[in-house]
């Protein structure tokens, strides 16, 4: 027995450990069974306009492939519409792997309407940066208080908004087209 655990280890050694990055993401591909190599990537966080409609349009049919994907008019009017703040964010070839898009209510408050990230990219805090960009935004439109839904059963994504100090304020029942439960959750940010 302690012979095959030797071979295995040789075989297949654990994964390389690398340190946390802030600003740099970090992916772990095989390149043979016996190594691994780290590849950097690098992910840029920029405005979304409607030049990239089909791009974000494909990408959150991709993120939300449980019904609750938008159309791409909902997208054509979220992205043209004035009160609307939108970021993607971008691998160094240009192509998008996330994004977010909030809107001014009339109530003054902001409203994150959707975010996504590509399923291959999730976990590189592309979510929490793209929330940071839209909450700075809102707050050069001189908007205090920001708000979101979420599923709740999705207690990944919950848990990001707590981290970022969102706190659920009501349970939304039978929100979601499926007949789930939504969770609102608001932050003051002024």
């Amino acid at each position: 027995m302690a012979v095959l655990k030797k071979i295995r280890s040789r075989l297949f050694p654990p994964p390389l450990e690398t340190p946390p990055q802030a600003a740099r993401n970090v992916e772990v591909r095989r390149i043979e069974p016996a190594r691994a190599v780290a590849v950097e990537t690098r992910y840029d966080v920029r405005p979304l306009t409607l030049s990239q409609l089909d791009e974000v349009w494909g990408l959150d049919q991709r993120c939300f492939m449980d019904g609750e994907a938008y159309s791409r008019d909902t997208f054509e009017y979220l992205l043209t519409s004035p009160e609307a703040i939108a970021y993607r964010a971008v691998m160094p070839d240009g192509a998008m792997v996330g994004f977010i898009v909030g809107l001014i209510e009339p109530d003054k408050t902001g409203h994150i309407t959707t975010i996504g990230v590509a399923p291959e990219h999730r976990r590189r805090r592309l979510a929490q940066r793209m929330m940071h960009k839209v909450e700075d935004g809102f707050r050069r439109r001189h908007i205090s208080t920001v708000r979101l839904e979420v599923r709740s059963v999705n207690t990944g994504a919950q848990q990001l908004y707590r981290n970022l100090g969102y706190t659920v304020t009501q349970r939304l029942p039978r929100y979601y087209s499926n007949g789930g439960d939504g969770l609102l959750m608001v932050k003051p940010i002024g």
